[in-house]
């Protein structure tokens, strides 16, 4: 089955809304109260200096949908995220039900998309998720407009709705198709961004495909956008505790040599190091958005088989029996096949799996 975590994110952002720090200030938290209790008709949310903050407040004009186009649309830049509550006319047992739309043109900065994306949680947790009777991403106009807004009422009613993850998903307008990913150009892809992987780095994966190399690091080139190699260093299990940087996110493959059930096997394991909060925001996100299109190309373009991905948030945990653990997870025949995830061991929260995106959604918060 799907590996299980104990560690969930909230909602769509994942782990990634957690880290991002965003809080709302005082008022804004007034200003909710009020919006709950029917004052206002729209308000406009913007992070600036790392907080949420209601940037456009409107009072009802008229029903609705006649308030609607021309009340929303004017609020929306062309290069710059926002999200939007919208509040209709009718009520559910928590009092007003509101619209969210995600606004996240296609132009922005691709810093500015991962911020609001990792934020989105924790606004709807802010605001109270029971309030919002649907959400709306969008990238054009078309997508958050009255018309978009009812089409998406249609297709959320057709005989399989899409969950919001992948009715986002499919908004995402994919610049490139997968034929032609390169790893030579930035884009974005359906889990996050992609940048172009350097010559070297991926001359050294190749290396450690042929098993001429047993290790490689790499590390994001924050400033120039690039994917780089840090290391390629001999490495044995009992050396890698020490590759593992205490101030700074690398992206790690080991070429793993062990035996077992009486097979010698060399297998590739990816480790995510992440040493929490002493990472910038910026690099926190950057490594979270690009690690699975990463994967995804040297799969496809090295034919690079990893048999487990592993984050960690420190290097004291990477023991031979550890990895062993990871590798071969055991078995329990006599156990049901769900068996609830353990607890954390030891240490909170280091055995995070890196998940699909599709597994880290949570519909409801």
């Amino acid at each position: 089955g799907a590996g299980v975590s104990g560690d969930h994110g909230s909602g769509g952002g994942g782990i990634m809304s957690h880290q991002t720090g965003i809080r709302a200030n005082d008022d804004v938290t007034d200003v909710f109260a009020r919006a709950r209790n029917g004052q206002y008709r729209l308000l406009k949310i913007d992070i600036e200096n790392e907080h949420l903050m209601v940037a456009a407040s409107r009072h009802p004009g008229d029903s609705w949908d006649q308030d609607y186009d021309s009340f929303v649309l004017p609020l929306l830049e062309d290069k710059q995220p926002t999200y939007i509550l919208y509040r209709l006319d009718s009520q559910n047992a928590q009092g007003h039900e509101w619209i969210f739309i995600a606004w996240s043109p296609d132009h922005s900065h691709v810093r500015q998309k991962m911020l609001y994306a990792a934020t989105r949680a924790t606004l709807k947790k802010e605001f109270g998720g029971g309030h919002i009777k649907d959400e709306l991403f969008g990238t054009v106009k078309d997508d958050v407009s009255l018309s978009g807004y009812k089409k998406h009422l249609i297709s959320q009613s057709s005989p399989a709705p899409l969950t919001s993850a992948e009715e986002e998903l499919r908004q995402i307008k994919i610049k490139e198709t997968q034929t032609d990913i390169s790893v030579d150009t930035k884009h974005q892809t359906l889990q996050g961004i992609a940048f172009p992987i350097d010559r070297e780095a991926f001359q050294a994966l190749e290396d450690l495909k042929m098993k001429k190399l047993n290790y490689v690091q790499l590390q994001i080139d924050i400033k120039n956008e690039r994917i780089v190699l840090a290391s390629t260093a001999e490495t044995e299990v009992k050396d890698l505790p020490k590759r593992i940087p205490k101030d700074a996110a690398r992206y790690h493959f080991f070429l793993y040599k062990h035996s077992h059930e009486g097979d010698y096997l060399e297998s590739i394991v990816f480790l995510y190091s992440m040493p929490g909060y002493n990472c910038s925001i910026r690099e926190r996100m950057l490594y979270s958005s690009c690690k699975s299109p990463l994967l995804e190309i040297l799969e496809k373009q090295l034919q690079l088989e990893v048999v487990r991905k592993i984050e960690i948030d420190n290097g004291d945990e990477l023991t031979a029996d550890f990895l062993y653990d990871e590798v071969h997870p055991k078995q329990h025949a006599h156990k049901q096949n769900f068996a609830k995830p353990k607890g954390p061991a030891g240490k909170r929260g280091i055995r995070r799996l890196i998940r699909d995106p599709a597994e880290t959604e949570t519909p409801n918060d």
